[in-house]
């Protein structure tokens, strides 16, 4: 059988023989396992050490490590999971490099359920349950993973919004530490939000970051009820979630009209005079890359939830990975699922790429760094969007942003919040084409 060689460096979606480990010697005939990762999900040094300790300790599977583009990964894993798996040629699967069917495919979390709905992923519960310590996995990524009770999703790393905030202006205030509570948290941003300084940039259609105060509020964006979904941004709770919003939103100058890209919230936060703003940790990199001067000046911690010592609820975003039914290698995709998940190289790559690990006892891996041991801390406590695959069609026009700005320009908050759950009620029950 022929080997495959991990090679990023080669620039190619798929890693191609030949180009820099040294081969296996001797034994029996070797299986080759054919890994779809997303790119810059795992450095192309985290991926050789992986590999060289996987075929080291597996010694008869090869793996064949397949960097992919988000854009357009949706169809092309549709299609992999329909392709013929007796079929070489590689069918539609849109891989044709070599024509191999992937055993294991990385996903986006939230993107598990429209595969699911396909029917074409195998179940995992009993790994998941027996030897993958699925008790422990973080919500966000383990929700999304799971249809009605069974497992196809298994966490691997994870992503959420912190506050990040200038150290410099906080002092200025006279905010001698990070707030711990939401109550806390209006009075420090109304100290902050003074002359010319924005006590926090918060664009009116941030709906991930409304989620979060939702959620803490005991509220939803959609709940299945009846046999179908229906949108729920008109209960007390979600509406006590979109008041909080409204009344942080109201310390700073963001846009009512618009999300957190339009403009950059980073290029905002570099060149203004702005106390806060919610993102990902990693934002800092571009905030200093715009503004060197704030070196040394940036601080994080997690959003702040209603009680001390419990951070508030947020949206979690990050990777599962998946194992199509038609792989042709069954225990060879579980074996590398069990490794990249098992907490060995899961806590590697969250030092690796300053990530969340899959479970919140692995936190101490990056609890050497500020940024990402606030977004552990809130990644506890995270959540994912209402797991159905409907849920894309509510994404891809968005009541909740129309809802958003309406409020935070006067509407009457229960009218809009009534006419958007409707709206995303009706979205709900539109199957995928």
């Amino acid at each position: 059988m022929r080997r495959r060689l991990l090679a990023l460096v080669c620039v190619s979606a798929s890693l191609l023989s030949g180009c820099g480990l040294v081969p296996h010697g001797g034994g029996g005939e070797r299986r080759t396992v054919t890994v779809w990762l997303m790119k810059d999900s795992a450095s192309p040094d985290f991926l050789r050490r992986f590999t060289e300790d996987f075929e080291h300790t597996h010694t008869d599977l090869d793996l064949d490590i397949r960097i992919q583009e988000w854009t357009g990964i949706g169809p092309k894993v549709q299609a992999a999971l329909k392709a013929d798996p007796g079929d070489d040629s590689g069918g539609d699967s849109g891989d044709s490099a070599d024509g191999d069917l992937p055993d294991v495919i990385e996903v986006g979390n939230t993107q598990v359920p429209q595969y699911v709905d396909e029917g074409r992923l195998l179940d995992l519960t009993l790994e998941s349950l027996r030897d993958w310590g699925a008790d422990r996995w973080l919500p966000g990524l383990a929700e999304p993973g799971q249809l009605r009770g069974t497992q196809y999703g298994i966490p691997w790393y994870a992503a959420n919004r912190v506050v990040i905030y200038r150290k410099d202006l906080f002092e200025k205030a006279g905010v001698e530490a990070p707030p711990r509570t939401r109550a806390e948290w209006l009075e420090a941003t109304r100290k902050l939000d003074q002359g010319a300084a924005q006590g926090i940039y918060l664009a009116g259609q941030d709906w991930y970051t409304l989620s979060g105060f939702i959620w803490d509020e005991g509220g939803e964006l959609a709940q299945e009820r009846d046999g179908g979904w229906k949108g729920t941004l008109d209960t007390p709770a979600a509406l006590r979630g979109m008041d909080f919003y409204r009344r942080l939103q109201a310390l700073g100058d963001g846009p009512a009209d618009a999300d957190e890209e339009h403009p950059p919230q980073a290029g905002v936060f570099a060149h203004g005079d702005v106390a806060q703003i919610i993102a990902v940790p990693g934002l800092a990199r571009a905030i200093l890359e715009q503004n060197p001067q704030l070196e040394g000046k940036l601080g994080f911690f997690p959003v702040p939830g209603p009680a001390a010592g419990r951070p508030g609820a947020v949206f979690t975003g990050g990777s599962d990975l998946i194992v199509p039914q038609n792989t042709d290698d069954r225990a060879g995709a579980l074996a590398v699922v069990g490794a990249l998940t098992g907490e060995k190289w899961d806590s590697e790559l969250a030092r690796t790429m300053d990530y969340v690990p899959n479970k919140a006892d692995l936190a101490r891996a990056v609890a050497g760094e500020e940024g990402v041991a606030a977004m552990a801390k809130g990644a506890a406590r995270g959540r994912a969007t209402p797991s159905t695959p409907e849920w894309a069609v509510v994404e891809a026009d968005n009541p909740i942003k129309a809802y958003m700005t309406a409020v935070l320009t006067g509407a009457d908050p229960e009218a809009e919040a009534r006419k958007a759950s409707r709206r995303i009620t009706e979205q709900l029950q539109v199957p995928l084409s």
